[in-house]
């Protein structure tokens, strides 16, 4: 087949040849002919030893770990009298090295040797268990699958055209703009600023499906911005712009990245603290409280017969963040004890204090005016009765003494075990997640 190098997905043109020609043999002479030529010794073709400092990086870090910046200039500083070894070379001479290892039996894992975090047990081996819990989590939500595309949304794009009032769909635009973002910094800080911190097996494999079910969350939020019909380019700028969308994102951002420091250190008791205290925050917090409280404007209107559609996806990823919330306190709690650390009450009064002042704006201008059965009061004192919650699990003095249950059918919101009209929906029941204890 002769084909277009210049566009490989054009027609075939014809005379045009399907790969190059090679050089004639007189030109690959004359070319040789004319490079420089060097003189080498048997030396120069052996690859340097390995040095006891590199051996040891090697079994620290594995095969995988990439060179550092001055490793790379020294492989690439010419050495005097001989040419540059290839690195080919030394790959090689370095497996040969392990493969002609002779293997050494070892002892048995003992669970106890296993640690949140700090843990010196071997990561790859996922039982013995020490924390049977994490696996039981990760049992449940598996049992707990799902997909937006299970849910009928056509009530929801005759609702939101012809049904919903100004103020209920700038509350119902503004609720998706915000859960749109948020689930992505979810999916990221779990992935990418906890999970490769945590040192027993069973507590990663939950999080990697915690990291799934993110994605999934973004997944429902595009589906149903994009079947309503809405400006996805700006409903999701929407935190770029709103001051009070941003807000929240700017302080998820600044915690997840205070973590993500390379060279973060867990054995170093200020890297420890500010770890512990950020993934308190993320739990107890972002999760625990803004998201929890985040899905209740749009259960107003699903109360009210309005966008049940939404409404029921938004209750499947409840059902997921209870579990989510529920595992993170835990693990929280557990590095607590594991690690003796105490957080600093100040800086737990400022995280709360910083959290509520976000999410009071937040509820400004999610509801400037209130719309039927739920109004910014309500949003705001929930926030407040929620983070005393969360306190209480985290085993912290509760930050908000007084707060009322505004919204007391909101817990409702996470059992699904109802009959569903089977033309209507496919019948997706949670088998757990209902009998989760918070205490």
């Amino acid at each position: 087949m002769m084909l277009n190098w210049d566009d490989p997905l054009a027609a075939p043109l014809p005379g045009v040849q399907s790969r190059p020609e090679p050089a004639p043999v007189q030109q690959e002479q004359k070319i040789a002919e004319s490079a420089p030529v060097y003189r080498t010794t048997a030396t120069d073709l052996e690859p340097p030893p390995v040095t006891e400092k590199e051996s040891a990086n090697d079994a620290e870090h594995g095969p995988y770990q990439a060179a550092t910046p001055a490793t790379q200039e020294e492989a690439s500083a010419p050495q005097a009298g001989t040419i540059k070894q290839p690195e080919v070379a030394v790959a090689a001479h370095r497996r040969e090295v392990a493969a002609n290892t002779p293997f050494t039996p070892m002892s048995p894992i003992n669970p106890e040797d296993k640690r949140v975090i700090n843990g010196m047990a071997d990561i790859n081996q996922l039982a013995p268990f020490k924390y049977p819990w994490a696996w039981e989590f990760f049992i449940n939500a598996n049992r707990n699958h799902w997909t937006p595309l299970d849910i009928n949304m056509a009530q929801d794009v005759h609702d939101y055209h012809h049904n919903l009032k100004p103020e209920e769909r700038h509350v119902y635009e503004n609720v998706l703009a915000y859960l749109t973002t948020s689930d992505i910094l979810a999916m990221r800080n779990i992935g990418l600023a906890v999970m490769e911190k945590m040192t027993a097996p069973e507590l990663q494999i939950y999080q990697a499906r915690q990291v799934y079910e993110e994605s999934l969350h973004t997944w429902t939020y595009q589906h149903c911005i994009e079947t309503i019909g809405l400006d996805q380019s700006e409903i999701y700028n929407r935190y770029r712009v709103v001051p009070e969308i941003n807000q929240k994102i700017r302080i998820g951002n600044r915690r997840l990245n205070a973590i993500m420091r390379p060279d973060i250190d867990l054995r170093n008791r200020d890297d420890l603290q500010e770890f512990v205290l950020s993934y308190a925050f993320f739990a107890g917090i972002f999760e625990g409280c803004w998201f929890y409280n985040g899905f209740s404007p749009v259960f107003a209107l699903q109360r009210r017969g309005l966008m049940k559609g939404t409404g029921e996806q938004l209750q499947y990823i409840m059902r997921d963040e209870v579990m989510h919330i529920a595992f993170g306190i835990r693990v929280v709690r557990q590095i607590l004890q594991e690690e003796n650390v105490t957080l600093d009450p100040q800086e737990v009064r400022a995280m709360w204090d910083e959290a509520e002042a976000a999410e009071a704006a937040y509820s400004r201008y999610l509801l400037p005016q209130p719309i039927l059965g739920y109004s910014q009061e309500d949003h705001h004192e929930q926030f407040r009765f929620i983070a005393n919650r969360r306190a209480r699990q985290l085993g912290l003095d509760e930050p908000f003494s007084g707060a009322k249950n505004a919204l007391p059918w909101l817990d409702e919101q996470s059992n699904m075990r109802k009959e569903k009209n089977f033309f209507e929906t496919r019948v997706t029941e949670y088998q757990t997640g209902g009998a989760l204890k918070w205490d």
